[in-house]
């Protein structure tokens, strides 16, 4: 029988070819440097990534902007349109005169009267008191007409009118047990609150007053006009 002997030769641990010890030199230098490059690019991609986010939430802001605005001064309108029903249906409800007063540039407390002796007087607490929304201010426009109710119109920006005096009547203003509207004389008034924010013509409320019933009347601006 003849035998057949293979002879299978391999590298041994420390016996490899210089070349091929070159070439794996060479392979790990390239693996550092395609690493440094991969982290370069994944931090420059933040970058950018981070950029892009900004601009868009930049432009959102801007966007969103009047939104916020026209928010602001709707919530301001329903506040001053609330306290002023509030003030009318407490008058009725508790058949005594409430007393309605404006402060600064935006707030509104209500005062119940009381009976002092035979003298009917203003609590000197009001049983509630607020200001309007933030950057909402009691105001008027310039340009901007009075409104459909057409009860004055305050100059010098002031945004409080009621019997025609710019700020109201200096005897005072009450609601009274029938639900009327009248001055501390007991005239009977109209009158109209004027709010907005500064520089924002688009953002103009009203409230009126009927004074013969007492009724509320809410108003919305164009910066041209009026609608309810």
């Amino acid at each position: 029988m003849n035998a057949k002997y293979f002879l299978q030769v391999t590298s041994l641990p420390g016996l490899s070819s210089k070349s091929d010890r070159k070439h794996e030199k060479n392979m790990k230098k390239a693996g550092s440097k395609a690493g440094n490059r991969a982290r370069g690019f994944s931090l420059i991609e933040m970058s950018v990534v981070a950029t892009i986010v900004f601009i868009v939430a930049g432009m959102a802001i801007l966007q969103l902007q009047p939104s916020w605005q026209q928010s602001q001064t709707n919530a301001a309108l329903d506040q001053v349109k609330n306290a002023l029903r509030q003030a009318r249906e407490t008058a009725i409800s508790q058949r005594r005169s409430i007393s309605v007063q404006f402060s600064g540039t935006n707030t509104i407390s209500l005062y119940q009267l009381v009976v002092v002796g035979t003298t009917s007087t203003i609590a000197t607490t009001p049983f509630l008191s607020m200001a309007v929304q933030k950057n909402v201010k009691f105001m008027t426009f310039t340009g901007l007409p009075d409104t459909p109710d057409g009860f004055g119109l305050p100059g010098g920006g002031n945004g409080i009118e009621f019997g025609l005096v710019v700020g109201g009547p200096t005897t005072g203003m009450q609601f009274q047990s029938d639900g009327t509207f009248t001055d501390g004389a007991g005239t009977v008034i109209n009158g109209t609150v004027f709010m907005g924010i500064a520089n924002v013509p688009a953002s103009a409320r009203a409230v009126t007053v009927l004074g013969s019933t007492g009724r509320v009347r809410a108003y919305r601006g164009t910066g041209s006009g009026w609608f309810r």
